[in-house]
């Protein structure tokens, strides 16, 4: 067997598979020299340098195997490599520790002006009085993201003395008191924190997170940290808020666009910059390198992979009754994600009719997936769903009824929070995936890939209307509409599907119509 290694990764996983197979190292390479020569192999080994699209993908005839030393997969085209049958690989937890002394790295910078004080000596000039610090014993660290790397930096803000605040609906209260980390709102963190350090994906869900609005709430003496991905921060409004004053500093390692040698937020001193540097040290990318090639031998070999990004979550045998179901799950799962509120702790998953014979684990995946797959630093699937949720402090439990009652088949997915409990049910109608419940609102929702307004109200004359005319003079179009209600004049759900989506100022216009309890956007 042949693989081919188009991006630099450290000589411990080169000669891995060198011990296994031949390979060829080619740096450097162009698209149509990559496309010239991808048929000879049968693995192929890359970093964020090469861009593994559709055309190289259709053109590794022997192809097997695509392995992604690092964490991100977004320069692989997953959806035809997966269409392909070929596996895709990745590494999420070699440069965990890495990245977790980065961010301490940064913030110790940042309190003490190491660089700016030795520039200053460099260029000859003695100001120790200009460069007076702060310590960061007993203040206060807020984490957004408790996964893999924000809880490695939790155990070691611990032993500086720091109070430790986290935002991360998706870990159990138990998990984050285990860590000494007291779980907050997202503005809790803003209003509380004089450091605030991000470990999140970035996603739709968090590109911006930290904007203008946010950057409103902090004290002016916080200082951010970014060692996660480039766009979770505005860069614009942070360079503003710390030349306005508003913010004391940042420490930023990943940026928008990257390469980034040109940014606005060069243009400051009291912001700290590096160049991607997180993972970069010699131990974390011979840990990467290795994971990689391991898990490449492993699928040469016909055996699983450990961190396989787009693992198949079916079997041959439960493949006629169980694929239908699989979109189900992924929408029941998403949808939750947007609908619930406070502090997950339990994940309720309940089969219902003849799926309920079968083994459930990929469905049980693609629930865990679509409720986690915003948050997770980790793609998930079947090989590690239940590993994800256990490492997250959440319990998993699943019930099976070969009767179903209102349906030939039913998937419920039940989370409890801190708040309260929400329920979201599906199943597969006229071939196609259809939302049927909402707590206890009896509904009939297609997800197209668009976005819904689901509103909680009380039944009552007129409302429907004012919402019609608040959405008609944004022109923006209602293409199907559900109502599900309790009692007439009683408590009701509204679920509106729209052409476009609305903005957070007729969000807020919608959300203060009279007697209408709560009102979320989501897309499905």
């Amino acid at each position: 067997m042949k693989i081919l290694i188009a991006d630099r990764i450290a000589k411990e996983g080169i000669d891995a598979l060198r011990a296994y197979a031949s390979v060829d190292v080619r740096l450097g390479m162009g698209f149509h020299e990559l496309l010239g020569i991808i048929r000879q192999y049968e693995a192929l080994v890359v970093r964020s340098e090469t861009k593994v699209t559709a055309e190289i993908i259709e053109a590794g005839e022997k192809l097997q195997v695509i392995g992604r030393a690092g964490v991100g997969v977004d320069n692989i085209d997953l959806e035809a490599a997966t269409r392909k049958g070929i596996v895709v690989v990745n590494a999420p937890a070699g440069n965990t520790i890495a990245a977790a002394e980065h961010t301490i790295a940064l913030m110790l910078a940042m309190a003490r002006n190491i660089p700016q004080a030795c520039a200053a000596l460099r260029s000859g000039v003695w100001r120790r009085h200009d460069f007076m610090g702060i310590e960061i014993r007993n203040k206060t660290l807020g984490i957004i993201g408790l996964g893999n790397v924000g809880s490695e930096v939790a155990r070691r803000a611990k032993g500086l003395e720091m109070r430790l605040i986290a935002y991360d609906p998706f870990v159990s209260v138990e998990y984050a008191g285990n860590l000494g980390v007291e779980l907050v709102s997202l503005k809790g963190i803003l209003g509380e924190s004089d450091f605030i350090t991000l470990h999140t994906p970035l996603t739709e869900a968090t590109k911006g997170l930290i904007g203008d609005k946010e950057l409103g709430m902090v004290k002016p003496t916080v200082r951010f940290i970014n060692c996660a991905r480039g766009g979770v921060i505005d860069e614009e409004a942070l360079y503003k808020a710390v030349e306005d004053g508003r913010v004391a500093g940042a420490a930023i390692d990943v940026f928008v666009e990257e390469p980034a040698t040109e940014s606005i937020l060069f243009k400051n001193d009291r912001i700290l910059v590096t160049p991607h540097l997180a993972a970069s040290t010699s131990e974390a990318q011979a840990t990467i390198a290795l994971d990689v090639a391991e898990q490449i031998i492993a699928v040469l070999s016909g055996q699983p992979a450990r961190y396989a990004v787009n693992a198949p979550l079916i079997t041959p045998e439960t493949r006629p009754v169980v694929a239908p179901f699989l979109g189900v799950a992924q929408h029941v799962g998403r949808l939750l994600y947007q609908l619930a509120e406070g502090q997950l702790s339990t994940i309720n998953i309940k089969y219902e009719g003849e799926i309920a014979i079968y083994d459930t684990a990929a469905l049980r995946a693609a629930v865990i997936g679509g409720l986690l797959e915003k948050i997770s630093e980790e793609r998930v699937n079947l090989v590690n769903a239940h590993i994800i949720a256990q490492r997250r402090g959440l319990k998993v439990i699943e019930h099976k009824d070969p009767v179903c009652e209102n349906y030939g088949n039913l998937i419920t997915l039940e989370v409890t929070t801190s708040v309260g409990t929400t329920t979201v049910a599906g199943t597969v109608m006229r071939s196609e995936p259809h939302i049927v419940r909402v707590n206890s609102y009896w509904i009939d929702v297609v997800p197209r890939g668009g976005y819904f307004i689901f509103s909680d109200h009380r039944d009552r004359p007129g409302l429907i209307g004012t919402v019609g005319t608040i959405l008609g003079n944004a022109d923006i179009n209602i293409s199907s509409m559900q109502l599900g209600r309790l009692e007439p004049r009683g408590r009701a759900l509204l679920v509106l599907e729209l052409d476009e989506a609305v903005n957070e100022e007729q969000l807020l216009e919608l959300g203060a119509i009279p007697e209408i309890y709560t009102l979320k956007l989501v897309k499905l």
